[in-house]
């Protein structure tokens, strides 16, 4: 099954690339690797503001971050043109917008890390990290960046 036809199984439709808010790229290519920028959580197409542990419940923030794996497939479909040329999910890191004693980022950051294995397959297991932030751009509750591995 291809990358395609998982993502309609999944009723995703890919968004296109959004235009950077600041000085920087959306991805760039270097070698079999592809970098994309963080993308910020995106709720109804407007920036999903909040604060885990204050505004904020994990189950929320698992969506938010799901809805920012969906973004960057948007942008990496954009940035190789076509998803099934890509070879494995290498690292995400995500920045989750928290409380001092907020202490379930990592639970959060599944939800972008199982829609890639969802959509990926064995290719999208990743190393990952996940932290706890003071605040994020434009009052975001999560920002996610991505590095994938291009086959040869």
């Amino acid at each position: 099954m291809s990358v395609y036809d998982k993502l309609q199984a999944l009723n995703i439709t890919l968004p296109p690339v959004a235009i950077p808010a600041a000085a920087y790229v959306p991805f760039v290519q270097t070698g079999h690797l592809v970098f994309l920028s963080g993308h910020i959580a995106k709720h109804d197409g407007k920036v999903w503001t909040g604060q885990l542990g204050k505004t904020m419940q994990t189950a929320e923030g698992v969506l938010a971050a799901r809805a920012v794996a969906v973004d960057l497939l948007g942008t990496l479909h954009a940035a190789v043109g076509d998803l099934n040329k890509i070879k494995r999910i290498v690292k995400v890191m995500s920045l989750v917008n928290s409380s001092p004693d907020y202490t379930e980022h990592h639970l959060v950051t599944n939800g972008c890390s199982e829609l890639l294995g969802e959509v990926f397959g064995a290719q999208g297991a990743h190393a990952r990290s996940a932290f706890g932030v003071a605040q994020l751009p434009l009052g975001a509750c999560v920002e996610i960046e991505l590095i994938a591995e291009l086959t040869g």
